[in-house]
């Protein structure tokens, strides 16, 4: 059992439910009866994101090396967390870990509260006595370097049942006082969730054989006005909610209850899958933490249409009667895509959360910081004006700005989280930040905001108000001009986080090689360098800048080129299945990054020695 010397000693103060005798106690979910106001020094540790120089790496665990056609939260999840300290590293972002639907992106999840099973580690089931070696007898041969899900899917659920059978059989009376903890602290989120999936993959089984029913041919003729027919056979034969019986989709009590007891067997066995993912990843994380190492998590600030959530609380979106979006999200044409970019995710109907003081998100954010020390809100814009897309449109040209919540919003989470700060104590401020900025800052929300895109001075003043960090990125710095705001010199103050790229970018090398000549000329002359070694280059600026935190994709690390690509916006298939070798990281990489870590003053107090800064590995 892992344990972190600094957890507080008192189940009611450990937020991460670890005990130091047994199995973990579970469920994020718990912190719903957390309190976050007057700290003690222990939650004062653990929720405040206190600036100081520090580096790490963005992995997520689906890119990890393993013989599971996918990463997981196995043996090298410790490895990897053995080399981030190793280098020096303090920080480790991961993409968002729901469970991923459609396309395979984190970002369109089928739940912004549950966690991936697909990232359950086989190994660690063959551990706890649910499964035997004659189960991993035909693993498939799955490839090295990309995670394939089409074959992943099958063979790990095959696993999976297996290991939900064998622990119903199961005779320790702790582990199932533990699940049904689990079940308990998670209901207000789990219990939608998992009769959601049972749900689905009822419907989504019977419907596969069955052709173009009546039931099918009313579907197709209410959605033609807005889908393609190859997006309407998705959409049926997918299971989408809307396309369930009505009686169901509408949930009314008496089909909810029918329905739940009629697919017990599943409902328990999705229950199941989020106990062990979460019983996997707090054992990751305190690894992490043991190591002095923080996890930043990820959110996207829209939840996918087909989804547990829109599901059970739909008039938090703007739906129709019939559950149909009204309008849906996206971005105008951009840097990434000349249309635009047509997400589809139904949008909140943001009067609706007002009126209950924005209890769902105060909600989602508390579990996401349950499971996380820091959290990056993706599209940070949204909060003060979002792209709304009439349902239908086939690109997102045709959307218009609307107003989002702004300051109402965060004012909301600093009642929800915020500290009794003394009145004679001064805020936490980041160099160079003013003395009448940073509320969510000085009420110690370890929130990163997202802040790319089309950037206008209304959502630089609700940033600036709620004093959060933004991002910057050294991709978009070079062929425009000096006064361009993601070079190093424009910087304003610390209270920033750089990254080389995100995972919508292309790769160092890729992009580098696929710049064009005044785009590359500018790199080269404003680092002074050859370009040979353009991941590195950009590690030594990012390490080199003000900014308090700064983030390096795995595949920089690495020195990875295009085919190494994380996700490419606007494009539908090919992404999310980047996974690196056992080897590639070697202790000659963690070695240059902690030296450039010691030269820059982003190490922890432990490497701080003259040996750090004495010669260059290379």
């Amino acid at each position: 059992m892992f344990s972190h010397s600094g957890m507080p000693s008192t189940e009611e103060d450990n937020v991460f439910l670890i005990r130091n005798d047994t199995e973990p106690v579970f469920g994020a979910a718990a912190l719903s009866e957390y309190r976050f106001y007057a700290p003690t020094e222990a939650r004062r540790r653990y929720f405040y994101m206190t600036p100081s120089r520090s580096f790490g790496i963005l992995a997520h665990i689906t890119s990890f090396p393993g013989p599971y056609g996918i990463g997981d939260l196995g043996g090298y999840a410790e490895t990897f967390i053995d080399f981030l300290k190793l280098a020096g590293a303090r920080l480790w972002q991961v993409l968002p870990l729901g469970p991923t639907s459609f396309g395979d992106s984190p970002y369109q999840s089928f739940s912004t509260f549950a966690g991936n099973h697909y990232l359950i580690s086989p190994d660690i089931l063959y551990e706890r006595g649910y499964l035997a070696e004659e189960d991993f007898a035909d693993i498939p041969a799955f490839p090295e370097t990309e995670a394939e899900y089409g074959e992943v899917i099958p063979f790990k659920m095959r696993l999976f049942e297996k290991a939900y059978s064998a622990f119903k059989s199961d005779a320790d009376a702790g582990r199932g006082a533990d699940f049904a903890r689990f079940c308990a602290r998670n209901r207000f989120w789990l219990d939608d969730y998992a009769l959601f999936a049972a749900l689905k993959e009822h419907f989504i089984a019977e419907r596969r054989f069955a052709g173009e029913t009546a039931e099918y041919l009313t579907y197709k003729e209410n959605n033609k006005k807005y889908l393609t027919d190859n997006q309407i056979d998705d959409y049926y034969f997918g299971a989408v909610w809307n396309s369930w019986p009505k009686a169901l989709a509408a949930r009314e009590p008496k089909a909810v209850s029918e329905w739940a007891e009629r697919l017990a067997w599943r409902v328990g066995f999705v229950k199941f899958l989020q106990y062990e993912f979460f019983r996997e990843w707090n054992l990751v994380k305190a690894r992490a933490n043991e190591a002095k190492i923080e996890l930043i998590g990820d959110i996207p600030i829209f939840v996918a249409m087909d989804s547990s959530d829109v599901w059970a609380s739909p008039g938090l979106f703007f739906l129709d009667e019939n559950g149909y979006p009204t309008s849906v999200a996206g971005v105008p044409p951009d840097y990434f895509s000349e249309d635009g970019q047509l997400w589809g995710n139904p949008l909140y109907n943001w009067p609706a959360h007002a009126k209950t003081g924005y209890e769902w998100w105060i909600g989602r954010v508390r579990h996401a910081l349950g499971i996380v020390d820091i959290l990056r809100i993706d599209h940070f814009r949204g909060f003060e004006s979002y792209w709304a897309i009439p349902y239908g449109e086939k690109t997102a040209i045709n959307g218009g700005w609307e107003k989002g919540p702004g300051e109402d919003f965060f004012d909301a989470l600093n009642r929800a989280f915020g500290t009794q700060r003394r009145t004679d104590e001064p805020p936490s401020l980041a160099r160079g930040q003013s003395e009448t900025a940073g509320a969510c800052r000085a009420a110690g929300l370890p929130i990163i905001a997202e802040d790319l895109g089309i950037i206008t001075e209304e959502v630089h003043a609700l940033r600036e108000y709620t004093g959060l960090p933004g991002m910057k990125v050294l991709q978009f710095a070079y062929g425009s001009d000096s006064a361009n705001t993601h070079l190093p010199h424009n910087y304003l103050d610390t209270n920033s986080v750089i990254y080389t790229g995100t995972h919508d970018n292309d790769t160092a090398r890729g992009w580098y090689a696929g710049a064009g000549d005044a785009e590359s000329d500018h790199v080269r002359r404003y680092l002074n360098v050859s370009g040979e070694d353009i991941n590195w280059d950009l590690i030594r600026q990012a390490f080199a800048s003000t900014s308090e935190r700064a983030i390096v994709p795995v595949q920089d690390v690495i020195g990875l080129g295009s085919e190494a690509r994380m996700n490419t916006p606007g494009v539908a298939a090919g992404n999310w299945r980047f996974r690196f070798k056992e080897d590639a990281l070697t202790p000659e990489v963690a070695e240059g990054l902690r030296y450039l870590g010691g030269i820059y003053n982003r190490l922890g107090e432990e490497f701080l020695t003259s040996d750090s800064v004495s010669a260059d590995p290379n």
